[in-house]
């Protein structure tokens, strides 16, 4: 940790993505950067994806119509947002020197977190570990092994 102190004592602020999903996982992941000591006007960026399902499902498959869509996503937004508040008065509470903010997207969480860490210019992105088995995380495909594998900057994976 004191490397980390040093490399941004200087004018750089360090910038940390937290990608969550409101999980078991996520939220050791949340707690484990409330309780460390980072340089003063840390950056972390906590962000929610949620599947889309007015992308996936763009004709009406049995008669279920587009609005049905857009109220799923909708809800599916309102959840993630909920995440992200959730996860930042954790944060604000338990470490108020670091700047918060938050953001919800709609995609792939794989690529829509690698995205963000990119347009953010991401020097840490923290993820949780859902522990699936290797035959499950080949079947399911693992956002925190996709992202760490990836990614341009750090990726460290929080496991419970």
């Amino acid at each position: 940790m004191s490397q980390m102190r040093n490399e941004f004592s200087g004018k750089k602020r360090m910038k940390i993505l937290l990608a969550t999903d409101g999980s078991k996982y996520s939220k050791t992941a949340i707690n484990e950067i409330a309780n460390r000591p980072f340089p003063p006007k840390t950056e972390v960026c906590i962000v929610s994806v949620y599947e889309r399902m007015s992308l996936i499902n763009s004709l009406e498959p049995m008669g279920v119509s587009h609005e049905y869509y857009a109220k799923v996503d909708h809800n599916a937004f309102k959840g993630a947002e909920k995440i992200t508040e959730n996860a930042a008065k954790i944060l604000r509470d338990k470490n108020p020197a670091l700047i918060v903010t938050t953001m919800v997207i709609g995609g792939s969480p794989k690529s829509a977190i690698l995205k963000e860490a990119e347009t953010f210019g991401a020097d840490l992105i923290i993820v949780g570990s859902h522990g699936h088995g290797v035959i499950e995380g080949f079947l399911l495909g693992s956002v925190s092994q996709a992202v760490a594998l990836h990614a341009k900057c750090s990726v460290e994976i929080v496991r419970k």
